[in-house]
């Protein structure tokens, strides 16, 4: 598995069914409605839209990454972050537009464990992790993942133990999610950044845990 959170993770083999078999054209086309609607109620210029788009499109999971890191490295601003996620980011420079979806952070521990769907569509935390993955906008994963999350995670290579709780979240448009992955053992002395290079995207997800320490990945 590759360490680059910044792109797509290579797990080192492919996930069956998990194709993008979405329409795109419906989802331009609702977006460009949407859009249209919202310049004509005077809510937002035009100018206001495409300059979000920009910074939307100029994220990506480093930027995710970063906030794990730094919930991991201080323990009260993890506390903020799960309390109040817009204040808390705000914090490392993330100010969320006021048409944002709202977000909720949650965090994976030794007893629950999280996961991320949008069985509807492709709602996805953009702000903080940029474009979401071709199989998380699959149907196969949409449907599965409701009703087979263990299925889901073990083939992305994450055996949970039984006793561990494991909470499917469905992201809607009005509501995103964030997940806070387990913090690797043997990471104590590692500085924030080093931390960061183990916070993948997947595990934002909450299909994996993050990685853990490797020698090579973390030397300076």
């Amino acid at each position: 598995m590759s360490a680059d959170h910044g792109g797509d993770i290579d797990h080192g083999h492919p996930h069956p069914g998990m194709e993008a078999d979405y329409e795109l054209g419906y989802y331009a086309r609702r977006a460009q409605a949407i859009e249209s609607l919202m310049i004509e109620k005077g809510i937002l210029t035009s100018q206001e839209i495409q300059g979000m788009l920009d910074s939307i499109e100029r994220r990506s999971p480093t930027d995710g990454a970063r906030v794990v890191a730094h919930a991991w490295f201080n323990e009260e601003y993890k506390a903020r972050l799960l309390d109040d996620p817009e204040s808390a980011l705000k914090e490392l420079g993330y100010e969320l537009p006021e048409t944002t979806p709202k977000l909720t952070v949650v965090e994976n521990t030794d007893a629950v464990h999280h996961m991320v769907v949008c069985t509807l569509c492709s709602c996805y935390p953009r702000m903080l992790l940029g474009r979401p993955p071709d199989w998380y906008k699959s149907l196969v994963y949409r449907s599965r993942a409701v009703v087979d999350p263990r299925g889901i995670m073990q083939e992305f290579g994450l055996n949970l133990e039984e006793e561990v709780e494991v909470r499917v979240l469905d992201s809607t448009a009005d509501m995103r999610f964030l997940v806070v992955p387990r913090r690797p053992a043997g990471t104590e002395d590692l500085t924030e950044e080093k931390l960061a290079c183990l916070v993948t995207r997947d595990s934002m997800i909450g299909v994996t845990d993050a990685l853990s320490p490797q020698p090579a990945a973390i030397a300076d």
